[in-house]
């Protein structure tokens, strides 16, 4: 009986984190599906560096909600909102680069080539920046073949048993850094 209640429980888990997203969102307020953690998309651009965004100005793009601080900066997100929105659904583009989307924190962030892209920490973009250019590729991808189709829970959960095989801990990146720069990473 044990093993049949456990099993119905681990099948309920299943589902249920399979039926979860592939963003980066969070809730506050109204908005449950609010990304940027309310921050203005087009200020990353405009004003180089992440402005909480208003509640009352505010649109939906592709099920999502994102806020600005001004109404002209959400005629130019309406215009044009693939140029403001972050890419891999908001989540860290050095996790992704080993095909974990893990959570990004919304003031840590990088314009390459005309897209935002998010990271968990400065440590993280720093690393990311070390080979921009394949970590990049390889987000890329991880982000069309394994990630933006799934459950980011159960992707995650994948990935971080069964890893990429060019994964590097935080501790060799740290190490790679020193020897690349003559300094440990700050």
């Amino acid at each position: 009986m044990r093993a049949r209640l456990g099993f119905a429980a681990a099948m309920v888990l299943i589902f249920s984190l399979a039926a979860c997203g592939s963003m980066n969102v969070v809730s506050e307020g109204g908005d449950s599906n609010l990304m940027l953690g309310g921050n203005d998309p087009v200020a990353y651009f405009a004003a180089g560096r992440p402005l909480p965004g208003r509640s009352d100005i505010k649109t939906e793009h592709r099920g999502l909600t994102y806020r600005f601080a001004s109404d002209e900066s959400r005629r130019q997100f309406i215009t044009s909102p693939e140029r403001y929105v972050p890419q891999f659904g908001g989540f860290c583009a050095q996790a992704m680069a080993y095909a974990v989307p893990a959570p990004a924190d919304a003031g840590t962030f990088k314009i390459i080539d005309g897209k935002l892209y998010l990271f968990a920490s400065a440590r993280a973009r720093l690393y990311f920046e070390m080979d921009q250019e394949r970590n990049l590729k390889l987000a890329w991808h991880y982000w069309e073949t394994e990630v933006a189709d799934s459950s980011w829970r159960l992707q995650s959960w994948k990935r971080l048993l069964f890893r990429v095989p060019h994964y590097k801990s935080n501790a060799e990146l740290d190490e790679e850094y020193a020897r690349r720069f003559g300094k440990k990473p700050s």
